[in-house]
């Protein structure tokens, strides 16, 4: 199949979270078989960014782990809607221009032969509904939707059936842990759930061990890094090997890490609470990573301790959390209060390198993994300070919490996983029916 994908830049990351997955995604369509091309425009903001900060050598680490991958720039619409004619699938992110996204609308219409998918994978919909109704999608077969809250508010809209929930994933080919502490996957062990009727899945309903601020009370749920029985599975292959700490002459994983970008005060009282000011209780060294800090968010950052390191490049991240004992998510006020469900990249990349991970209040409203068992959650400030206190405390903690959230990540949610569910999406809306509808 020929399939082309629009994007805002495949070769930066700088702020562009989404770059990790549609790398990932690219990287496994190519690998069963298919023609990929990826095209972003010139002078892309995240691409600029990284150059004017970093030079040519910020794209060092994307080149050096994804060597296959590359993308054409275009300047002219005209001209590349023209290139992608003789495609199969046309897919493309939400973060293009409006006139782009209009222009392809308009071929299919007149009768491309390419199926058409307007990928989503922002909280916009929700957050600022005036900038996506710039975006004429009246020519597009189907919307592709980061999350089932999000792909109803399409719904809501009069896309129906034809609007697809199409998960983020980790690019476990990349994003894997160190290879001498990966778990062994050739046997199942008794589940850590063991005696408690399984996880509660899509229940709104966190199934958390509760601990008191010394670890105590997290040894019922957890015992010797159990590892649970999804985890009997094939690893995927690895192209590249993430050497642990001793390999490089360091010391033992130390310290918290957190990779996010600033933003627009989205979740700043919410990482005080749930990260800076619980690092600093607990004396855990705080790492932070990430673009876009204004002064106010760096004297925070002093405030408490933190280091603050700047951009990483995406590609590096496995690296950075196999020096680091633990690492904490902390949603974008829309994913909690509007679009619950979504998990955003960071929790994918965080499970996938076996890295233990405590999130602040979020429901995972889809069922996509087992609260409690693949990473901790924190109600509170101080149920936070208390999962830390724990972690630091207890290495079995550690290890059952990594082996768990590694085996829920290769058992559902891999690139290569979304990939074939893409394959799937774009076969059932090129079937007759489907077709006639949208005509």
């Amino acid at each position: 199949m020929r399939i082309a994908y629009f994007t805002h830049s495949l070769a930066s990351c700088w702020n562009h979270g989404n770059a990790h997955f549609l790398r990932g995604v690219l990287r496994e369509l190519m690998a069963s078989g298919h023609d990929v091309a990826a095209y972003e425009p010139e002078g892309a903001w995240s691409l600029e960014n990284l150059l004017r900060d970093h030079g040519a050598a910020g794209l060092d680490a994307y080149r050096a782990a994804y060597p296959e991958l590359a993308s054409d720039r275009y300047a002219a619409i005209d001209a590349v809607v023209e290139r992608v004619a003789d495609s199969d699938l046309v897919l493309v992110h939400e973060w293009s221009d409006p006139a782009l996204v209009a222009a392809l609308g308009r071929a299919r219409r007149r009768g491309a032969r390419y199926t058409l998918l307007f990928h989503d994978t922002h909280h916009r919909a929700v957050s600022a509904p005036e900038e996506m109704s710039r975006f004429d999608l009246s020519g597009y077969d189907g919307v592709l939707a980061f999350g089932e809250t999000l792909a109803a508010v399409y719904r809501a809209q009069g896309w129906g059936r034809r609007a697809f929930v199409w998960h983020e994933a980790a690019d476990t080919r990349l994003f894997h842990p160190p290879a001498e502490e990966l778990p062994d996957l050739t046997r199942a062990p008794p589940s850590p759930f063991a005696g408690e009727g399984g996880p509660r899945r899509g229940s709104g309903r966190d199934v958390v061990p509760q601990g008191g601020s010394d670890g105590a009370g997290y040894g019922s749920a957890f015992t010797s890094g159990e590892v649970p029985a999804e985890a009997a599975l094939p690893s995927p292959p690895l192209l590249r090997r993430v050497p642990s700490p001793a390999e490089e002459g360091g010391s033992a994983p130390a310290g918290l890490i957190w990779i996010g970008n600033w933003g627009d005060d989205e979740r700043s009282a919410e990482l005080e609470t749930y990260l800076f000011r619980p690092a600093a209780e607990v004396g855990l060294p705080l790492d932070i990573y990430g673009v876009r800090y204004p002064a106010s968010a760096l004297a925070t950052l002093k405030r408490y301790g933190a280091r603050y390191h700047g951009w990483a490049a995406n590609a590096a991240a496995p690296g950075l959390f196999a020096r680091h004992l633990a690492t904490v998510h902390v949603p974008r006020r829309f994913y909690v209060e509007r679009l619950p469900g979504i998990p955003t990249i960071r929790v994918f990349e965080a499970l996938a390198c076996g890295i233990p991970l405590v999130c602040a209040p979020w429901d995972d409203a889809e069922g996509l993994f087992r609260p409690g068992g693949d990473y901790l959650v924190a109600r509170t400030g101080a149920e936070m300070e208390g999962h830390l206190r724990a972690l630091r405390a207890d290495p079995g903690l550690r290890r059952a919490l990594a082996a768990s959230g590694l085996a829920t990540i290769r058992a559902r949610h891999t690139c290569a996983h979304r990939a074939e569910e893409l394959l799937t999406i774009a076969a059932s809306l090129r079937a007759p029916a489907t077709l006639e509808a949208t005509a």
